[in-house]
């Protein structure tokens, strides 16, 4: 996977309008995540997260939406800048959607829980809802590390007390047509996806917005 940053001209920009739409108090939706949250393979405004700014626009939901996916990511380089992210856009709520790359990598799974844990923490600690978005690993992965992987999402919501989507990929990896759905690597999904990962998204992070 590559690694790409968000432009500096575009931080500017959402940082400021986070600024503004914090002191209204309107929600500051922060998604911290990797190449499934950064658009990776696709046109830009293709991924879920744009989907999800159209979602909020046409229900009316005034929040801005921070977008600090990075391709390639891992918990633990989500938790190294995540501090500075947190200061900067000063978010009601946080999409933590990291792990996937601790798995291709073949980091231990205490690492990842403890990343994760932390992170969630300080967004607690600041003042934020946090969401956390799980994913899961193919079966060639072994029986016992697959089960051991997506535990380690449900534990940290449930240490937390925070939200949790199960399975990030639900309706894409495990539909009848899967592989049409993926990219050529058979990792990314293809923009076809995206829709249903903001519908596996939405269904949990409605709950956390304010009542229209």
């Amino acid at each position: 996977m590559t690694t790409a940053a968000l432009g500096s001209a575009g931080l500017w920009a959402t940082a400021a309008q986070a600024q503004a739409q914090q002191t209204a108090g309107k929600p500051v939706i922060l998604v911290l995540g990797d190449s499934l949250s950064a658009e990776y393979g696709l046109k830009r405004g293709e991924g879920w997260v744009p989907l999800l700014e159209k979602r909020l626009a046409q229900q009316k939901i005034a929040a801005t939406v921070v977008n600090a996916s990075i391709s390639g990511d891992t918990s633990s380089g989500g938790r190294a800048r995540f501090a500075p992210l947190l200061a900067q856009h000063k978010p009601s709520h946080v999409v933590l959607e990291l792990g996937a790359n601790d798995a291709l990598r073949g980091l231990p799974l205490s690492d990842t829980e403890s990343n994760l844990m932390q992170i969630t923490r300080a967004a607690q600690a600041a003042g934020a809802k946090v969401l956390i978005v799980g994913i899961q690993v193919p079966p060639n992965y072994g029986g016992d590390y697959t089960r051991r992987f997506e535990a380690v999402f449900s534990k940290v919501a449930g240490a937390t007390r925070s939200a949790l989507v199960p399975f990030l990929l639900k309706g894409v990896a495990d539909a009848p047509d899967a592989l049409s759905l993926f990219q050529a690597d058979r990792i990314h999904p293809t923009a076809a996806a995206q829709p249903q990962l903001l519908d596996n998204v939405w269904a949990e992070l409605r709950k956390l917005l304010p009542k229209q």
